[in-house]
């Protein structure tokens, strides 16, 4: 007994001694609910000091009565017995981030053991050195924090970290990572983006943490390793990701798998360059659960030695074969594992034939094989898999009916893509489905005409597409009682009537909605509104939308309304949409000043008002929207001046379009600061003044840059807990070749200006000639007066040149004839003169792009120039305007030239040599004078040469 009492004592000593520092701090704080500690009270107001706080996240970060217990702030943790902070959560929300920088005050929260600052904006500035200080740190995440500069090699004093996650940052390329190796307690590493191509020890570094069960290396050009230590490893890794660093099959990497980690649960190689059949080494992994290889190079089937991979759960191929192709690929699985697959995707791969016999995979719970080029109809057989979750069979050329048999069993199903394939969907109109979907994809199938009612059954959905679907139902007949978790509605490009019902509908998420290129119509209702993105274009939709000012929501980011019949004043309470990116209201009956409301959408990219009838002048409040680059307001009422603004506060404009409205004024030469402008539309309106010199300032029309086909917007939509990428293309309509077309597709190539139908005056100015990445150019309609600038041949990539209906006079530039890819030409009703060069492309223009010119003559034109008509012989006057004599092309030689010079030829001929001949001594003389030149020129002064000469003549 006195031995076992000794035991305890000696026990409870040793641990209070464990405990000593954790102790003194509570002794020192007192009651555990006692208020914080003041020194880290005082480091967090500090650290608040250095933050950008937009959405008031830190606002109970004060000092005010009531709010002194920093225990109690939000993201703060402290510790029930000694009351030190112990935890600091700084990522609230992915949409509202802290900006700013971390403070290097951190370090004076001494028994921080959490910290996560991910997911904010520290705008590339540093992590700072003393987080090294943390000692009893054991987790850190600054995911996705826009951090800067080199990653602190402090880092690698913290012994206790268990968590370190780096993801997603701008770090510098490190100098070293031996720090890492100091992480001897680290089980979780993410450095996905980091630069690792200079660090051949990658691997051997990785293998000195003994810990280390899950690895992100994402996207870090990682060196390819050719010898490195096996049988040294101590990692036994449970999840292993590697994609898109570019490894080889030639590296060590897969050997270093293959006989080092057997242990691996999920393992993802996607986006490298492994090539070859895919290796039996991967059978040698017998714990492993996901593997995936999509986006390499490996050719062939799967080997069957993955017959003997009992764990496999997922097998993840998605565009697996860039060179080679996974032909019967489905053939050799079913001998694979047959009762141990439980999740199979093949995504986007060149898989062909018919749909195999699955009952081979009797667990299966997931099938994808989605993008591929799998045809016939889908067998019946596939309604028995009772286990089955996820059915993706998208984007294959499937036929024939889909009927009740086909999902006679699948209870468990919750997720169904069909989408992209010809499938005839036939149900009797009260089948019940023995499943609760999900996600639900069936767009460009078809169901309709009417809406299926089996859909009325689902309850859970958050994401529904069935656009494109043949359906031409009326709107009321559409199942509307959606689940509060709704992502995703689309139901465009049907032939959808009626009125879209008026209801609360509540609705946690900011959803997706796309109703466009329907029927629909009367008032869009109010809770429409409350969509992240909108789009209801090309409908019927009337009546003014007053109702948008009954939400707020500032997570809309896109807003398409164009292409009905709305009308009525704009509502001026844009001010609840200030996260918008894009609006659409084109092609509606809208009236009224522009709202100055709309100054406030800082984040705006497109504003498209066009075709509408706005009047008054462009709001300034716009020079606030920074970040535009596209802008049409035209064919409305507008009037005013072209503002200053617009060339000096919006810096990165690539369309204008104010074409058909009242403005007026000089042409504005602040628009020459609008480097990026590609596109600018001016026509039809009552501009004065001249066409400004500073024109070669738009960079993007005198240098030749890298640019997309498409004006694009790329944004993020948070879609529930999901992050989803939008692409939005902009779209203009283009005056071109007499008519207005629209482009979408490549409106990034088209690089134009038009000045048409406005009051200007002056001359071209020469510095037009340097924006050799014209495509179009259109002066016509104005009062242009001078010459044409004669170096306009420089403008080699212009295909549309109109300078019609203007004062123009001189000749028309032989230049010209130098633009190979001009296809329309109008030089029109002008006051040119001479003839008209000829050339291989200007042949091709008939007599109406010349005509209204007295003076101007020569082909196409009836009117001949001077000395045109009498050619004895076409093949020399042919040969002639091949060579392409300017002089004889503008009418320099004629038959009076001829003429003059045979002439002259005979009078100084015969007025020489017919008096040398007639007359003796002066024929001597002439003579003897050119003998005597001749002489001083070849030999000097000479007098011995002189003599012998002199007595050779006589």
């Amino acid at each position: 007994m006195g031995g076992s009492s000794l035991q305890l004592l000696f026990t409870c000593i040793v641990l209070l001694l464990c405990l000593k520092p954790t102790l003194g701090n509570y002794w020192r704080v007192g009651d555990a609910n006692h208020s914080c500690v003041e020194r880290e009270r005082q480091a967090l107001l500090k650290i608040k000091e250095d933050l950008v706080d937009d959405y008031g996240l830190l606002s109970s970060w004060s000092t005010a009565e009531g709010k002194n217990d920093c225990c109690k702030w939000s993201g703060v943790s402290c510790s029930n017995q000694t009351g030190h902070i112990i935890m600091l959560n700084l990522n609230f929300s992915v949409l509202e981030p802290l900006r700013g920088k971390l403070s290097p005050f951190l370090a004076d929260l001494q028994y921080l053991n959490y910290l996560d600052v991910s997911f904010n904006d520290f705008n590339h500035s540093p992590i700072p050195e003393s987080i090294g200080s943390l000692s009893f740190l054991s987790h850190l995440d600054v995911t996705n924090a826009n951090f800067g500069r080199n990653i602190p090699f402090q880092l690698g004093n913290i012994s206790r970290l268990e968590y370190l996650d780096l993801n997603y940052n701008h770090f510098n390329n490190p100098k070293n990572l031996e720090w890492l190796s100091q992480l001897s307690s680290l089980k979780h590493l993410g450095m996905v983006g980091v630069n690792l191509s200079k660090f051949n020890n990658w691997l051997q570094i990785v293998n000195k943490l003994p810990f280390l069960t899950s690895l992100y290396l994402e996207h870090c050009n990682l060196p390819n390793i050719f010898s490195v230590p096996l049988a040294n490893s101590s990692t036994s890794f449970d999840v292993l990701y590697l994609p898109y660093n570019s490894l080889t099959s030639s590296s060590s990497v897969l050997e270093w798998l293959f006989n080092s980690n057997s242990s691996v649960v999920e393992l993802s190689l996607f986006g490298n360059q492994f090539q070859g059949m895919i290796p039996d080494g991967f059978s040698k992994i017998k714990s492993l659960a996901d593997l995936y290889l999509d986006d390499n190079e490996f050719e062939g089937g799967i080997p069957k030695s993955f017959g003997g991979m009992c764990n496999l759960k997922t097998l993840s191929l998605i565009r697996a074969n860039l060179s080679g192709k996974f032909l019967g690929i489905i053939r050799n699985l079913t001998g694979c594992a047959q009762h141990s697959i439980e999740n199979l995707y093949l995504d986007g791969n060149q898989i062909t034939g018919k749909l195999p016999n699955l009952t081979t995979f009797p667990s299966l719970s997931a099938l994808s094989l989605s993008s591929n080029h799998l045809n016939g109809k889908i067998p019946e057989s596939l309604g028995k898999k009772s286990s089955l979750e996820t059915l993706n069979l998208g984007n294959n050329s499937f036929e024939g009916v889909i009927s009740e048999t086909h999902f006679s069993k699948l209870k468990k199903l919750k997720y169904l893509d069909l989408s992209y394939s010809p499938l005839i969907f036939n149900f009797s109109s009260n089948w019940v489905p023995p499943f609760q979907l999900e996600r639900i994809f069936l767009r460009s199938c078809q169901l309709g005409p009417r809406f299926p009612k089996w859909l009325q059954t689902q309850k859970n959905f958050y994401w529904l597409d069935i656009s494109n679907s043949g359906i031409s139902d009326n709107i009321s007949h559409f199942y509307w009682d959606f689940s509060p978790q709704l992502l995703v509605l689309d139901l465009s490009n049907n032939q959808i009537s009626g009125h879209i019902p008026y209801f609360s509908l509540e609705i946690s998420n900011f959803p997706f909605i796309d109703l466009s290129t329907n029927n629909l119509e009367g008032e869009i209702p109010s809770f429409l509104f409350k969509a992240e993105h909108l789009n209801l274009s090309h409908n019927m939709f009337s009546e003014p939308i007053q109702s948008l000012c009954t939400i707020k929501n500032e997570f809309l980011i896109f807003l398409d309304l164009s292409n009905n019949r709305l009308s009525g004043e704009l509502p001026d309470c844009w001010m609840h949409l200030k996260g918008l990116k894009i609006l659409n209201l084109k092609n509606n009956h809208f009236f009224g000043e522009i709202p100055r409301s709309m100054g406030l959408l800082l984040g705006i990219e497109t504003i498209d008002l066009r075709n509408n009838s706005f009047s008054g002048e462009i709001p300034s409040s716009l020079k606030n929207c920074t970040k535009l680059k596209y802008i049409n307001l035209g064919h409305n009422n507008l009037s005013g001046q072209i503002p200053m603004w617009l060339g000096t506060s919006i810096p990165n404009l690539v369309v204008l379009i104010l074409r058909s409205n009242h403005l007026h004024g000089i042409m504005p030469s602040h628009l020459c600061h609008l480097a990026h402008l590609q596109l600018l539309d001016l026509a039809l309106n009552q501009i004065s003044g001249s066409i400004p010199k500073c024109l070669n300032n738009i960079t993007a029309l005198t240098q030749k840059l890298s640019s997309s086909t498409t004006i694009t917007h790329e944004y993020t939509e948070m879609l529930g807990m999901m992050l989803y990428s939008i692409v939005y293309d902009d779209q203009a309509f283009w005056m071109w070749k007499g008519s207005e077309h629209e482009y979408k597709n490549i409106l990034g190539l088209l690089k134009s200006i038009d000045l048409s139908s406005n009051k200007l005056t002056g001359t071209i100015p020469e510095e037009i000639t340097e924006l050799v990445e014209l495509i179009s150019l259109n002066l016509s309609r104005n009062l242009l007066f001078g010459q044409i600038v004669s170096n306009i041949g420089a403008l080699q990539s212009l295909d549309f040149l109109d300078l019609s209906k203007n004062q123009l006079s001189g000749r028309i530039p032989f230049s010209l004839s130098h633009i190979d890819r001009l296809s329309v030409l109008d030089l029109s009703n002008n006051n040119l003169s001479g003839k008209i060069p000829t050339g291989p492309q200007l042949s091709t223009f008939d007599a109406s792009s010349y005509e209204g010119n007295p003076n101007l003559c020569g082909e196409p034109l009836p009117k001949l120039c001077l000395g045109e008509g009498i050619a004895q012989n076409p093949a020399m006057n042919g040969s002639r305007e091949h060579v392409g004599i300017q002089e004889e092309e503008e009418g320099f030689i004629n038959r009076g030239f001829y003429v003059c010079v045979a002439l002259g030829f005979i009078a100084g001929f015969w007025g020489v040599v017919g008096t040398l001949l007639l007359n003796m001594s002066l024929r001597v003389t002439y003579f003897r004078f050119l003998n005597g030149f001749k002489d001083r020129f070849l030999y000097g002064n000479s007098t011995e040469y002189g003599q012998i000469s002199e007595a050779a003549l006589k």
